[in-house]
């Protein structure tokens, strides 16, 4: 009977260390997760700031008044004079 008791005693420390190690190790696994989320994030945020950043400058490039400059200091294009202008009819 002492034998059993042994045996089962043994059985369940082992089970109880085996329970420890698991909740030790998936804490530790929920702490490396959260730090790789908390990355994760940051790295969003830094992203949506430069997508923002980026929408900006695409609409302060493609505004016609930027676009009519460039296009008369880099290309030299000018308004044409109404006698050069010709209508098209199908």
């Amino acid at each position: 009977m002492k034998a059993l008791a042994g045996s089962l005693l043994t059985l369940l420390l082992l089970a109880v260390l085996v329970s420890a190690i698991g909740v030790v190790w998936t804490r530790h696994e929920s702490r490396v997760l959260f730090v790789e989320l908390t990355r994760l994030q940051n790295q969003r945020d830094e992203l949506n700031i430069e997508y923002g950043r980026l929408e900006l400058e695409q609409a302060t490039w493609a505004e016609p008044r930027r676009i009519d400059e460039e296009a008369r200091a880099k290309l030299g294009m000018v308004t044409p004079r109404p006698q050069d202008v010709q209508l098209v009819r199908r």
